[in-house]
């Protein structure tokens, strides 16, 4: 086999690779795809084309310069705006439900109106009732999270 041929097929590969790990939500904080995104031809199933076709795509919007390769820069400023993205998605859901006026913006005390699910985590994580949480109730906590965040790994849940 000559050398561009195996460099070929190992492109294909890692392009293979990294956008199954896109569609599964790996290393891109959770976020997936449409199922109707990855299929563009509409007919029910995802083929390996579709899934590369996709990959390009992603690759292409990340090389903002158009040069055919990914500088450190160009890398991060995508995984930013993905970032980005997710976190305007998750305030607008919480405004939603925590907007009591529906102004559009968040009173301290419209935050206190869901105090009642920050005192049971916090009744949770003191687990001797002392009414305070120790840092060995609060390394306790972060264990049994697995040292792990919140849901979507961006949250601090105890």
């Amino acid at each position: 086999m000559n050398k561009t041929l195996i460099l070929s097929a190992l492109a294909v590969a890692l392009s293979i690779t990294a956008v199954t790990a896109d569609a599964r939500g790996g290393d891109r904080g959770g976020e997936r795809p449409e199922f109707s995104t990855l299929d563009a031809d509409g007919n029910g199933e995802v083929t390996q084309a579709e899934m590369l076709a996709f990959a390009q795509t992603r690759f292409d919007e990340a090389d903002t310069n158009g040069d055919g390769s990914l500088s450190v820069e160009e890398m991060i400023a995508a995984r930013s705006a993905d970032a980005s993205d997710r976190m305007e998605r998750r305030i607008n859901r919480m405004l939603e439900r925590a907007d009591a006026n529906d102004n559009g913006t968040l009173e301290f005390d419209e935050m206190r109106q869901n105090s009642d699910r920050a005192a049971a985590r916090f009744e949770r994580v003191d687990t001797d009732g002392s009414g305070g949480i120790s840092q060995e109730e609060m390394d306790a906590a972060k264990e049994a999270r697995g040292g792990r965040k919140g849901k979507g790994g961006d949250r601090d849940e105890g």
